[in-house]
């Protein structure tokens, strides 16, 4: 178990469709280890795969409540109610903004052994899901914000120390705000 750099925006792993998992061996226990490892470092709920630069559909979540790992995830959505509220990224230092997500959803993937996982979620951990599961398809939270927000935070990111030098990864908690997702 090691405590990884993290990726920042910008980095193109972060905007690339993450590949199935298919090897249920040690080294995917190890990804999960080192995911959960960085993500208690940085003070994260969820961190995917991509952010330590490992293109599998594989995410780790602990929100205080609820704690694990999801390896190839889905979600279907519950309801039609919705739930707006700030989300930051740990590739993306220092912006945090409100998004819209689904309040309710029931999630589904497979453990590090290839066994079955399923659980409805709402709340953060329902957030937490959606943003993890983005992160595995190449998208960031800050493709959900609206256009003026989006500019906004563009803006912030243009003119932060770690985007202005170029720097593609960090150390964990050498730029994190320790709210991020």
């Amino acid at each position: 178990m090691t405590v990884q750099p993290v990726r920042l925006f910008g980095d193109p792993i972060l905007r690339s469709r993450a590949a199935e998992a298919a090897a249920f061996d040690a080294e995917l226990r190890r990804l999960v280890d080192d995911l959960t490892d960085t993500m208690h470092d940085d003070g994260g709920v969820g961190m995917a795969a991509p952010q330590i630069g490992v293109g599998l559909r594989v995410f780790v979540y602990d929100t205080g409540d609820a704690a694990g790992h999801l390896v190839n995830p889905s979600y279907e959505v519950l309801g039609e109610e919705e739930q707006v509220g700030p989300e930051g990224c740990l590739s993306i230092p220092g912006v945090r903004y409100d998004v819209r997500r689904a309040l309710r959803l029931r999630a589904t993937g497979v453990d590090v052994t290839g066994a079955p996982v399923s659980f409805e979620a709402d709340g953060l951990l329902a957030r937490c899901v959606q943003h993890e599961t983005d992160h595995l398809d190449g998208v960031l939270f800050l493709d959900r914000l609206d256009p003026a927000s989006r500019k906004e935070a563009m803006r912030t990111i243009r003119e932060s120390d770690w985007f202005g030098a170029g720097i593609t990864v960090r150390e964990s908690r050498g730029l994190g705000t320790g709210g991020g997702r």
